[in-house]
């Protein structure tokens, strides 16, 4: 009646269709979820935090909690309104007659509501078996009185009903009429005419009628909330829910005509009781208002402490809500009814049911709008497991009772809205940050999975171009603890780029009883996790390093996303040292390094690879055109020292992009040389690099006119957008004594050269050890020192025999530099076109 009397026969059935949109859509999504697996106690809150996990699960289920709370209170405060309407003293006498006698005041109606709320207490205490008789018996009272008051339409004569109007000037009535069928009426009825709600005084619009009217379609969760106590949830749920939600469409549509035929705008709006008058049987009227009250303020208590356990249960609060664990013999949580009672009581306070009815519509509507997306999450990630029994819905009607809540929840009321929306954020920070990890599994991770799965393959490697290109490392390990600093670096020299740690394991599965890299994974993702690197782990098993090294070069990464750089630490013979326990990551958080890592190699323990075997992984990668990184003493390399010093000048990144150890084809921009340019500059990209100062040495003969060749090359680093100081450095002393050594064995191969790329087969036959100690001499000598240095890598030499010879000179050329990296790139990586 009070809906139809302010908003007419249009206007409300048009409420009631939209608000069984919403929910209809809702239906199908419950349904969906509660016939795909095993329900347990929580309803909503269980489907939610087992379909999007426990940040979404939580703090849907604090406002599942407090929808239900608020629910009980606005019922109760209803029933507490029919009372005091049946048996209050009216307004401005001090005794009552007859029935009134019931003294009305806030105090007094506050009394009424806490008895009434200690019965329905009393019946959730006794436990959820005595709790579904009470409901049956009232279902068949209501049943009932709804029965006679359809019969009362048609048996009752036209009357004349006087109204008190209560609060304002008990004095005055006004006159409300029963017509009985009336054409008449019916027109005057059909519009809206919004008027004063007189129990409140408060002008009603729309949205406040609606936000009242969408209270009374609001049980469709009754049902879910009690699944731990079903027998067959998967089976009761969805037949139960859609029996209600269409039964009771049916019966607001069919009331709502009946009233705007036979009762006047008068009679709707300014007496909410009306049916009483126009009853065969009035007390019966009451008794089943009284009746639906009390069922549905106990429906939502008995809900809102299932929930309250399910969420305690699961320990997502911690110790805040430990004590609504604790049950009863028979199951019953006791105190979680004793807590959700306790949280209705001071609702109650508020005073008015149409006061929170904005609130709790608000909550509900939030609550619907994530069971929708839990659905639609569950059918876009395409899982396997997603099996509902019940198959009559589809991502659009999710989709479409999220946009009708989401919808009706700002047109009810933007500031609960906002209020709620906001709160949830809150909640989900909180549970994000705070909350232990689950075992239910996470939605989010599918529908990642389905996402990537789409981009990669739409990333065509067909349509790379250069303007576009990143690094992709494939970084060796063969021990974290000796490697920290090292993971870390190559972390900052990815740029955004695809980083794979890799890691061989010398065993032979066929003398395994199982796949040995199993229990080894977790570890490796929990140092990833520590370090906080973005990159995967790819770990294989081989006879032998070097052919590990290949596995992995060929199988990791997927589609457009592959390693194109291979980073190598460095064979030498100094002794390893444990950095990883001494990482800021373990330091500032005092934490245990994860277990699952062996001891470093003791200094004189024989090492996993030979000098020879480490030069051919070197040359592999070349041949499988990735560019290769060598890198020396990283583990020295302290870079929050290195930083963040406060002397100037600034810490610098010192880069060579010349051959040193073939003088006679140093040439500056060569395939490797830009290669080498591109990595320091990708490195001083890096956040934690922007400070430090780029400073490439131009090595120049006397007599070459060094300014020339300077002006080329800083024009070189213009177009590549490329700011770096040049130092000019005269190395007549180091080429000489490369002209005055040896030229090699007579005989010996020829030299290869190939777009200026140093590709000869017998690279190290060329240059003395004296040379390359004068090389490195030349490169130490230039001051300040730096953070870390770039060096040129060669190619490995053709003739395999000569393996030890080239690394032993590598060695030479990177002697007591401290932090530095070779670098061998082959293919084009810069450009200067837009």
């Amino acid at each position: 009646g009070f809906v139809v009397g302010h908003a007419g026969l249009y206007q409300a059935l048009a409420m009631f269709a939209v608000a069984y949109f919403i929910i209809g859509m809702t239906v199908l999504s419950v349904c969906a979820i509660a016939t795909n697996g095993a329900l347990d106690a929580g309803g909503a809150y269980y489907m939610i935090s087992r379909a999007l996990g426990p940040e979404f699960g939580g703090s849907i289920g604090i406002m599942f909690f407090l929808a239900n709370v608020c629910g009980s209170a606005l019922y109760v405060l209803g029933l507490v309104e029919a009372v005091v309407d049946s048996f209050g003293i009216p307004p401005g006498q001090k005794a009552g007659t007859g029935v009134h006698v019931l003294p009305q005041s806030y105090w007094y109606e506050l009394l009424y509501g806490t008895m009434l709320l200690a019965l329905c207490l009393l019946v959730c205490l006794v436990g959820a078996s005595i709790y579904a008789k009470a409901t049956f018996l009232i279902f068949l009272i209501v049943a009932g009185v709804l029965g006679t008051i359809l019969v009362s339409f048609f048996a009752t004569r036209p009357i004349g009903v006087p109204i008190r109007l209560p609060h304002f000037n008990g004095s005055e009535t006004e006159n409300g009429s029963f017509t009985g069928f009336s054409l008449a009426t019916l027109r005057d009825n059909l519009g809206g005419g919004y008027g004063v709600d007189y129990t409140t005084g408060q002008m009603m619009s729309f949205s406040s009628v609606f936000a009242v009217m969408f209270n009374g379609c609001t049980g469709i969760m009754a049902g879910s909330n009690m699944s731990g106590d079903l027998k067959r949830p998967s089976y009761s749920i969805p037949r139960g829910t859609i029996s209600a939600v269409l039964f009771t469409y049916l019966v607001y549509n069919l009331l709502a005509f009946l009233m705007c035929a036979t009762c006047n705008r008068t009679l709707l709006q300014k007496d909410y009781g009306f049916l009483r008058d126009i009853s065969i049987f009035p007390p019966l009227v009451t008794v089943g208002i009284y009746a639906a009250t009390l069922s549905a303020a106990m429906s939502n208590l008995i809900g809102a402490s299932r929930i309250l356990y399910a969420l305690a249960r699961d320990d997502l609060f911690g110790r805040a809500l430990a004590l609504a664990k604790k049950t009863s013999a028979s199951g019953n949580p006791v105190m979680a009814v004793v807590l959700s009672w306790l949280v209705v009581q001071l609702v109650l306070f508020s005073g008015k049911l149409n006061t929170i009815a904005g609130v709790v519509t608000t909550f509900f509507l939030l609550v619907y709008a994530t069971v929708n997306l839990a659905c639609l999450a569950l059918e876009w990630a395409s899982a396997p497991n997603f099996r509902p029994t019940f198959r009559y819905f589809t991502w659009h009607t999710c989709l479409l009772g999220i946009a009708g809540c989401c919808v009706m929840m700002f047109l009810i009321s933007p500031v609960s809205a906002s209020v709620s929306l906001g709160f949830l954020l809150l909640l989900l920070l909180a549970l994000h940050y705070l909350s232990p990890s689950s075992t239910w599994g996470y939605i989010s991770q599918a529908l990642i999975f389905h996402q990537v799965r789409k981009y990669l393959l739409m990333l065509d490697v067909r349509k790379d171009h250069v303007k576009f290109w990143r690094p992709q490392m494939l970084l060796m390990v063969q021990n974290p603890r000796g490697s920290a600093r090292l993971i870390d670096f190559v972390n900052d020299l990815k740029k955004s780029g695809l980083y794979v740690l890799g890691h061989v394991e010398l065993q032979d599965l066929d003398a395994l009883p199982s796949d040995p890299l199993q229990t080894q994974q977790d570890s490796w993702l929990s140092l990833v996790d520590k370090l906080n690197v973005k990159a995967f782990v790819s770990l294989t098993l081989a006879p032998s390093v070097r052919n590990g090294v290949r596995q992995l070069l060929f199988t990791s990464g997927l589609g457009g996303m592959r390693p194109n750089t291979l980073v190598l630490g460095f064979y030498d013979d100094t002794a390893p040292q444990d950095g990883l326990a001494r990482h800021p990551a373990f330091t500032i958080a005092r934490e245990e390094v994860p277990l699952g890592f062996p001891p470093l190699r003791a200094p004189d323990a024989p090492k996993l690879l030979s000098p020879r075997e480490y030069v051919g992984i070197v040359a592999d990668a070349l041949k499988m055109l990735r560019n290769v990184l060598l890198a020396r003493q990283l583990e020295s390399l302290d870079k929050a020292w290195e930083l963040r010093r406060a002397a100037s000048p600034p810490p610098t990144i010192h880069v060579w992009p010349v051959n040193l150890l073939r003088p006679d084809s140093a040439r500056y921009a060569d395939t490797c040389s830009l290669f080498l340019l591109q990595m320091a500059c990708v490195l001083n990209m890096a956040r934690a690099w922007r400070r430090a100062r780029l400073r490439l040495f131009l090595c120049v003969e006397a007599g070459a006119m060094p300014h020339a060749q300077e002006e080329k090359l800083r024009q070189l680093l213009k177009d590549l957008r490329i700011q770096a100081q040049i130092q000019l450095v005269p190395w007549d002393a180091v080429t000489c004594l490369h002209w005055q050594s040896p030229r090699g064995p007579p005989g010996g191969p020829a030299v290869e050269e190939e777009e200026g790329a140093v590709n000869f087969p017998a690279n190290t036959t060329q240059v003395s050890d004296e040379y390359v100690c004068a090389a490195n001499k030349l490169v130490l000598e230039q001051r300040p020192a730096p953070a870390v240095r770039f060096l040129y890598l060669p190619r490995p030499p053709a003739d395999t025999s000569l393996y030890t010879l080239y690394l032993h000179q590598l060695e030479l050329l990177t002697r007591g530099l401290g932090p530095t990296v070779l670098v061998h790139g082959v293919s084009a990586v810069t450009s200067t076109q837009l």
